[in-house]
């Protein structure tokens, strides 16, 4: 692997016009502040400009020298740590801008003094100067890039600032802090501290602490409020005495290394107490300190051996933030958060978001003097270079983006790629660095020896130790600094540089074509997720960049023999190339031997087994088919069923079928075959292909291949011309086929609805009888019970439809009563008194006497939901005999066996006993005297010898069965007063010898 790729970062650079020797310095939004080393005291303000041009805005005074610096973007106020006499103060300049106008106004005040009572409009017009007295010196400060809370290190303790808005009127809004919580943490001084989103990194000279501030609810942490330790002190005296006793005897205690993450980072002993310093209001936050990372280093761990100077250096925390889009641009919403800090030999890079964890090591070829980094760039100073390295911060937070990111859809370079350096540039005693936007600022200071000594030849040098005494004196009195605004060239020039440099390995070490393809992807990806990229000159050219490099990754993965081949695939989805494009990059015109990869034809298979919208053309089909034939002849059926596959020769596909199925016959080959030859209309070599296998096998080989039959055409189904002819010459096939495909999961109940009626070309309101075929088919072997209750009540509405419309099928049903009968047990045989009165049918049922019966079957089944099928089965209300079955059917299932009988009485008396005989058993027994005896009785006395039907009825079978079941008594007490002896005396003796 490459690990040092010449590339050019760093273009242009300009020198500061300092008027001092600076000693600190950091940036603001679009400004640069220099703080001299001199003992005049100033602050010098420029304004950074294209090309890393800088023009003076002005300078202010400070109290004395100073000795920390930050700029918060938030709130855009300078805070500095200052000495004079011997003490430290620490500062807050707001509102310096006014400046650049001209205005020579300061005001100094204490944090907290209340403005709206002492200020006026002319504050508008100066300079506010805010003191922020301490209890302890300040070491340290660092101002939260989100909000622009302050953080301040002291000894033993971190103090926060809150930043506040101070609203005096509608024209005028005034900032000022509010110290609103102590950190106390004994027996640490921090050396720097990094503060963002409530995330605190402290750095001592061998120790890392990185914290997390947790909300809490008031409520439950009173004892926060008054300052409670989260980690109680380590109780054993005996090891801190004999640590003392060490250090009286002058030996150099060390103690062992350890990386402590998460939970485990409590471990680390270092007790912290909050005190909260807030003013007690109902809105008062409460804090408790969650640990997120502790790692303690040992002065010999360096590559070099022990080093005296081993220590810590460069702390930061950096914020990546959603990516943004058009209706978010005004919001940056924080999206991941990475910790870096540095030795002098060796470089670290935490991510502590959702997970914390070490996602980069960064090793420098020399000792280090301080670091900054960037979401694209880490950029290191040494004695004598300049270096830049790539970073992983995207990657990382692209997952924390969308966990889902490496799929079939999109990917991203690994967070675990190889770090690299880019570019090791020659400067002279490089001392200082911060970055700014695209600029890079870099203050060099070197003694006049190293200018002398670089210019002497080397066999010339004489006396070193003169030299160096001569070199000394003159550096006191001349020392030779500057400081250069280093201007990096764009995301977008940088990336065309790395993608030109990447040919050189094409065909030498694939590896490195690879990852430094993936440093370019990466560089546009952290380009894009920056919060300016909205607003960005650069925006399309991002655009067009981040889908090349997504083309490029899909080209390295397809042409080359990796382990991770199947990225080609969603890299080529997120470049935005069609499939014709990419056989164009991959396919070598007239190379009959040319070889494919695995990323390339997984790629291919993917992508036309999708039914993308895209149609290839027929010599790019021809070429597809070749590709598979050659490289992965089993997948040829699928390839040919595609759409993209439209345009595809079918002799061709025939003679590559052909040779396949001599090595490997299967009803699929087969299949396919007769679906070529219907595409060149050979009906011969059609039928001779299907007549290979029986019809149930057919129907089976199509679970192999579905989009023999149906395919997706902008997420309509469609059938295919195989489906089509079927449908004309072998409907039950085609039926078959599709209950096989439904049960073995290949197409939803939904999506064989719209298949049958795409089809047959009925409109979306109207059911074709094949589709009520496949429904009756499917009813035989359906046995998930949700399927089976929505089936029934397709088919009963169906029925209905029919009947009631009085419509006939517009094809022969392929499947009669008797053989839905015979095969599926929902269709039960229909009941005797049921037959009886459709005996008496009028002609016009005759008709639709299929549709009647299949109807009345299922209801003589114990499968339907008769209370979920009566809305169906309303619009028979009215329809005769027929509605006269229905009606008596469904209140026998749901029980009423007394309102069945008075129907049946009402209009078909003949049926009524037969009714009787079939479902008043067992427990409905008592129906027969309960019921049906006395209303035969009360409808004969009413009708007297006109109704014999009723008189036949009662003498026949229904005085018999009373008779048969009840006592003599009982019986007696059943029977009218007004009726005639002989009419009932025969039952009566029969009763009688009975019970005898």
């Amino acid at each position: 692997m490459v690990q040092l790729y010449n590339l050019h970062p760093f273009g242009s650079q300009r020198v500061v016009p300092c008027k001092q020797e600076p000693a600190h310095f950091c940036c603001g939004r679009d400004v640069l502040f220099v703080a001299s080393a001199a003992a005049s005291c100033r602050v010098e303000v420029f304004a950074v400009r294209d090309q890393g041009r800088c023009d003076p805005l002005g300078s202010f005074a400070t109290l004395g020298p100073v000795l920390r610096m930050a700029h918060s973007q938030a709130g855009d106020y300078l805070v500095t740590i200052e000495e004079k006499s011997k003490a430290t103060f620490l500062r807050a300049y707001m509102n310096w801008r006014c400046m650049s106008a001209g205005s020579s106004r300061v005001c100094v005040r204490m944090v907290g003094h209340k403005m709206e009572e002492s200020y006026s409009e002319n504050l508008k017009e100066q300079m506010s100067i805010v003191e922020m007295p301490l209890s302890d010196p300040p070491l340290c400060i660092s101002c939260c890039p989100v909000n622009g809370d302050l953080l301040v290190g002291c000894k033993n303790k971190l103090v926060m600032f809150s930043l506040k808005y101070l609203v005096i009127n509608q024209n005028l809004t005034l900032l000022d802090f509010e110290r609103s919580l102590i950190l106390h943490i004994d027996n640490l001084s921090p050396a720097e501290v990094a503060f963002c989103a409530r995330h605190i990194a402290i750095t001592t000279e061998l120790d890392v602490l990185i914290l997390k501030l947790v909300q809490q609810n008031a409520d439950r942490t009173e004892q926060c409020a008054r300052g409670v330790n989260t980690l109680e002190k380590p109780v054993d005296g005996g090891s801190s005495t004999h640590a003392l006793q060490l250090e009286l005897d002058e030996f150099i205690v060390c103690q062992k290394p350890m990386e402590l993450l998460g939970e485990e980072s409590k471990l680390c002993e270092i007790p912290i107490t909050l005190e909260s310093t807030e003013l007690p209001t109902e809105d008062t936050k409460h804090f408790q300190v969650q640990y997120l990372l502790f790692r303690r280093f040992t002065p010999d761990q360096s590559p070099f051996g022990f080093c005296e100077e081993t220590k810590l250096h460069s702390v930061q925390l950096l914020p990546v933030y959603q990516t943004a889009h058009e209706e978010t641009e005004n919001k940056r919403e924080l999206l991941s958060l990475f910790c870096f800090f540095s030795l002098p030999h060796v470089g670290y890079l935490y991510s502590i978001g959702k997970l914390v964890e070490l996602i980069s090591t960064y090793q420098y070829s020399e000792k280090s003097e301080q670091a900054v980094l960037t979401p694209q760039f880490l950029h290191v100073i040494t004695s004598e270079n300049l270096q830049c390295f790539t970073v992983r911060c995207s990657a990382a937070a692209a997952r924390d983006e969308d966990p889902y990111v490496d799929t079939t859809v999109k990917a991203c370079p690994p967070v675990a790629l190889d770090v690299c350096t880019l570019r090791m540039q020659l400067f002279i005693g490089p001392r200082a660095i911060c970055h700014f936007k695209n600029h890079i600022i870099l203050l060099t200071k070197a003694d006049m020896e190293d200018i002398t000594e670089r210019r002497k030849p080397t066999r010339k040098m004489l006396s070193r130790k003169a030299d160096s005494t001569k070199s000394r004196t003159n550096s006191e009195s001349e020392p030779g600094w500057n400081l250069y605004i280093i201007n990096t060239v764009s995301t977008v020039q940088l990336y065309k540089e790395m993608v030109d440099y990447s040919r050189t390995y094409e065909n030498v070490k694939t590896e490195s074509c690879i990852h430094l393809l993936s440093e370019a992807h990466l560089l546009v990806r952290a380009a894009i997720m920056d919060p300016s990229f909205l607003k960005s000159d650069e925006k399309e050219e991002l655009l067009r960049a981040f889908r090349e490099s997504c083309a490029f990754l899909g080209d390295c993965y397809s042409r080359f023999d990796t382990k991770d081949y199947h990225l080609a695939l969603p890299y080529y989805r997120m470049s935005g190339l069609t499939m014709t494009e990419v056989l164009k990059r991959l396919v070598s015109e007239g190379d009959e031997i040319q070889t494919y990869e695995r990323g390339f034809i997984f790629y291919l298979t993917h992508s036309i087994n999708e039914d993308l919208n895209e149609e290839l053309s027929k010599e790019s089909a021809n070429k597809v088919l070749q590709i598979f034939y050659l490289a992965d002849p089993v997948q040829l059926p699928c390839i040919l069923c595609s759409p993209c596959m439209r345009n595809a020769c079918p002799l061709t596909a025939v003679n590559y079928l052909q040779k396949v199925e001599k090595m490997m016959p299967s009803v699929v080959l087969t299949l396919t075959k007769a679906f070529m030859a219907l595409k060149m209309g050979d009906l011969m070599m059609y039928e001779r292909e299907m007549d290979s296998y029986k019809e149930t096998i057919l129907a089976c080989g199509f679970i192999g291949q579905p989009k023999l039959l149906r395919q997706h055409k902008e997420g309509v189904v469609v059938p295919t011309e195989f489906a089509v002819h079927l449908k004309e010459m072998q409907p039950g096939l085609l039926v078959a086929a599709t209950v096989a495909l439904h049960e073995n999961s290949k197409i939803e109940l939904e999506e064989a609805d719209t298949f049958f009626k795409m089809l047959c070309s009925n409109s979306e309101n109207t059911v074709p009888q094949l589709l009520v075929d496949f429904w009756e088919a499917l009813l035989v072997v359906c046995s998930h019970e949700e399927i089976l209750q929505e089936l029934l009540l397709r088919v009963t509405s169906q029925y209905v439809w029919r009947i009631s419309k009085h419509q006939l099928p517009e094809t022969k049903p392929l499947k009669t009563t008797e053989d839905l009968i015979n095969s599926c047990n929902h269709f039960g045989l229909i009941f005797p008194w049921v037959t009886s009165i459709m005996s008496e049918a009028s002609p016009s049922d005759k008709d639709y006497h299929e549709d009647i019966s299949k109807l009345q079957s299922l209801l003589c089944s114990q499968s339907v939901n008769i209370a979920a099928a009566l809305p169906v089965l309303e619009p028979l209300t009215a329809a005769g005999n027929v509605g006269l079955t229905i009606h008596v059917l469904c209140n026998t299932r749901l029980g009423k066996y007394e309102e069945a009988i008075d129907q049946l009485l009402q209009r078909s008396p003949a049926a009524a006993v037969l009714y009787a005989q079939h479902e008043l058993k067992d427990e409905n027994r008592a129906v027969w005297w309960n019921k049906l005896l006395p209303e035969l009785c009360k409808r004969t006395r009413l009708t007297g010898n006109d109704c014999p039907v009723l008189i036949s009825s009662l003498k026949a079978e229904t005085l018999s069965v009373v008779a048969m079941e009840l006592e003599l008594r009982d019986f007696l007490s059943l029977l009218p007063e007004d009726g005639t002896a002989a009419f009932f005396l025969p039952h009566l003796l029969h009763c009688s010898q009975r019970s005898c």
